[in-house]
């Protein structure tokens, strides 16, 4: 037996012992995936009955073309039937944004912004200044939450040396 035999032999045994595990896991993935597509037959053959006594127990059956899975988001009937389902039994006030007008939109509450709402009433870059303004302690009056769509006057915030000497003003009126 040559040197060159019995190294290669040992890189094998070497090789070998350091792929055993690796090997379980794909076999054990390889059966779980089994599993998955056994399910999966079960479903799609289970579709028909449970579309025809779904309704009589109150579930709502997708309709779904076989072999396709639903992709995105739920239709917002769905999503706000179990928010506001799941709102109430909780006890708690409603949480996110609230309800826009009749046709899903509702414009930002500072006048002529024209953007759509996002947060609080206000588009995505007013809602940042106001959390500016509340952080500084700057916040106006007329600056409330849920303003009705271009109800509040915006404001021009200082800049440079300005604005450092109005943040001061801010922080001293704050503390003192």
């Amino acid at each position: 037996m040559s040197v060159d035999k019995a190294f290669r032999d040992m890189i094998r045994n070497e090789i070998e012992v350091q792929l055993k595990p690796l090997r379980d896991v794909v076999s054990r993935l390889e059966s779980g995936t089994a599993d998955l597509d056994a399910l999966r037959n079960v479903a799609e053959r289970l579709a028909p009955l449970a579309e025809v006594v779904g309704p009589l127990f109150g579930a709502q059956v997708a309709a779904a073309k076989p072999g396709r899975k639903a992709v995105g988001r739920p239709p917002a009937a769905a999503r706000g039937a179990v928010s506001a389902a799941a709102s109430v039994s909780a006890g708690g006030k409603r949480r996110g944004r609230k309800p826009a007008a009749a046709d899903g939109s509702r414009e930002c509450a500072i006048v002529d912004c024209g953007k759509p709402s996002r947060t609080k009433g206000y588009c995505a870059a007013h809602y940042q200044k106001l959390r500016m303004l509340e952080k500084t302690n700057r916040r106006p009056s007329a600056w409330v939450d849920y303003a009705p769509a271009n109800s509040v006057e915006d404001i021009k915030l200082p800049r440079g040396r300005a604005a450092s000497k109005a943040l001061a003003a801010a922080a001293q009126a704050a503390n003192g």
